[in-house]
């Protein structure tokens, strides 16, 4: 599990998914907690910007590799409410243009 999670090559299970987003969760929080304190005594603005780059390119490489997971490409991630089907949907069962089954349940073909 998170063997590569900045990268957007490979595929992703659904606890993967949800453990990402739960782990960006508590970094958000924390980040705003740290540079509210920064930003407040130092008087200047912009580093919860810079730190929270990091973040999102966590966020959009698990969701592109989920993405994979499901047989679609990452793009598909902008879709509206394309997120709430990467989180329940299930994984696509065979091998696909974007790897194994990370279940290791995988088929060669599709029957």
């Amino acid at each position: 599990m998170f063997s590569n999670p900045f990268g957007f090559k490979g595929r992703i299970r659904r606890t993967e998914y949800w453990l990402s987003y739960i782990i960006a969760y508590i970094y958000f929080l924390l980040l705003a907690a740290v540079t509210a304190r920064i930003e407040r005594v130092s008087g200047g603005g912009g580093a919860f910007f810079l730190f929270i780059l990091p973040f999102y390119w966590f966020l959009i490489a698990q969701n592109a590799k989920r993405c994979h997971d499901r047989g679609n490409s990452g793009w598909f991630q902008i879709i509206p409410f394309y997120g709430l089907w990467m989180a329940f949907g299930e994984s696509d069962r065979f091998v696909n243009d974007y790897g194994p089954n990370p279940k290791g349940d995988n088929f060669q073909t599709r029957c």
